[in-house]
């Protein structure tokens, strides 16, 4: 079971919302490349709300992704995609319903 994730926060700059739900879409086939990485979710909120769940066994994995290639699209895209950078929240998984 995963006991560890991050809950990503992202509001997108006005007229960049659609760039800012590609970048996700786009994310998931760099997070496809990372073994540690157990679960990933890019989901839209609102309008220009956007946010990631991500999880992962290890401590170790966690980090890994933190400084993954999903983070470095992030500070490189950043100003221009965000109106404040994204808040990166590490949380603790309770429970989890995974397949396997």
């Amino acid at each position: 079971m995963p006991a560890y994730g991050f809950f990503v926060e992202f509001e997108a700059r006005p007229g960049r919302e659609e760039d800012v739900a590609r970048f996700l879409v786009d994310a998931k086939a760099l997070v496809d490349a990372e073994p540690g990485t157990l679960a990933w979710f890019g989901f839209r909120l609102g309008p220009s709300s956007f946010r990631i769940f991500d999880a992962f066994e290890t401590e170790e994995d966690r980090e890994t992704h933190l400084r993954g290639k999903v983070r470095q699209r992030i500070e490189a895209l950043g100003d221009e995609l965000f109106t404040v950078p994204p808040v990166i929240t590490p949380v603790e998984v309770l429970a989890a319903k995974l397949p396997g």
